[in-house]
């Protein structure tokens, strides 16, 4: 039996890839519920972001672009263009909602903790964690169905597990600052993939 290394345990070769474990059937529209979900997010990530200086205090309102500068921060790379295949786009769009997806989760533990009460912020964190969850969904459909992919190397962030409160709420800010600037470039980058599916 073949085996291969994959987050610290391993497994037979032959074995189906945590990516495409579940049986998927995509709807015909997939590619427009892709679509339709980037723009969401698109359309909420700055009042994401602005909402999320608001509460960390005046030290970030007062110097966002030093402490939330998103230059700062490891975000995976986003390189593909409107003349990209669809194949290469949907696996750069993985890589980067997992990414997202595991950021949004430490942010939202850091904020439960530092802003407890604070429910503007907490339901915005959290609408935007299920869209992403349901966005990867329909990523995974068409990268297991429709391009035959089981297998994206994703990279996750750093927890923010063990740092002081200010490092905490950076790291954060410096995320959706990100966030902000790659979710603008997706939603430009799927526009002409529409029509042609």
């Amino acid at each position: 039996m073949h085996c291969r290394l994959v987050a610290g345990k391993a497994l037979p070769v032959d074995s189906p890839s945590p990516l495409c474990e579940k049986k998927y059937t995509c709807s015909n529209k997939v590619f427009e519920q892709i679509r339709k979900q980037v723009i969401l997010l698109n359309g909420t990530a700055q009042e994401l972001f602005n909402i999320y200086v608001k509460w960390q205090g005046d030290t970030f309102r007062n110097h966002t672009d030093k402490l939330c500068n998103p230059d700062t921060i490891f975000f995976p790379a986003f390189h593909v263009n409107q003349t990209s295949e669809k194949k290469e786009i949907v696996v750069a769009l993985y890589k980067i909602f997992a990414f997202l997806n595991a950021s949004l989760g430490n942010i939202t533990r850091d904020q439960e903790e530092l802003n407890p009460k604070v429910t503007e912020l907490l339901e915005r964190l959290n609408n935007t964690t299920k869209t992403t969850r349901g966005l990867m969904v329909n990523l995974s459909c068409l990268l297991c169905t429709r391009y035959n992919v089981s297998q994206v190397d994703v990279i996750y962030g750093e927890s923010t597990k063990g740092k002081n409160l200010f490092k905490k709420k950076q790291q954060g800010c410096q995320v959706l600052a990100k966030y902000v600037q790659v979710i603008s470039k997706a939603a430009q980058v799927l526009l002409p993939h529409i029509n042609d599916v």
